[in-house]
């Protein structure tokens, strides 16, 4: 009999926890909140939250040893989600606060948007969100509904088999990336109503294969 979902979601000085904790239990969910190494022996599924500068973020993983953590629970085969800045924490570089090395998780290099236009930043609002192809953490989900963004940065990549959903904000950019049993979304699912919800349910259910 398959083992019942532990959403572990990580708890870091810079993130959304509470937000992203409300959205699992809302689906259902008991999560489990993240503060040292052992509890990652407890959950089958991992959610890297984040919110704000890259470099700060990444060094806030650093000083408590978490990269090496996380990297070894992505190789156990347990499904992995980044949202929004853990998104960007999946990447290899990112260049917010300067050339920052990321989890290595995914391709790519986290670069600061360049709308064309009038557009400002940060890009805060609702965008349309289009899939490039079919996922089960989509699944359900109809392309082209809009998610909610807060970001000035995004990942590039040369890899269009990681790019799972792109948005438009002055220009093209990846909004859903994934490899193997990781995924990330830009946006923030837990501010999304019920499609960000039924992401976040999909994630929950989901076993890491593609």
């Amino acid at each position: 009999m398959p083992r019942e979902p532990v959403v572990g979601i990580l708890k870091l000085p810079i993130c959304n926890l509470r937000s992203v904790h409300n959205a699992v239990y809302e689906n259902g969910f008991d999560p489990l909140v993240i503060e040292r190494e052992a509890d990652l022996d407890a959950a089958t599924h991992l959610i890297v939250p984040g919110v704000g500068n890259f470099a700060a973020v990444m060094r806030a993983l650093e000083d408590d040893g978490w990269p090496p953590l996380i990297r070894g629970f992505a190789a156990s085969g347990r499904p992995i989600l980044g949202i929004c800045a853990g998104m960007q924490l999946l990447g290899e570089i990112g260049t917010e606060g300067g050339n920052t090395p990321g989890l290595s998780l995914v391709h790519g290099t986290v670069g600061r948007l360049a709308p064309e236009g009038d557009l400002v930043l940060p890009h805060v609002g609702w965008s349309a969100v289009e899939f490039r192809f079919p996922h089960p953490v989509t699944d359900g989900v109809k392309p082209g509904r809009d998610f909610y963004f807060v970001h000035s940065y995004a990942l590039s990549s040369d890899h269009p088999e990681e790019a799972l959903g792109e948005s438009d904000y002055g220009g093209r950019f990846v909004s859903i990336v994934c490899r193997g049993n990781v995924v990330g979304f830009q946006f923030h699912p837990e501010k999304s109503q019920a499609n960000g919800l039924k992401l976040i349910e999909n994630f929950c259910l989901w076993d890491g294969q593609c």
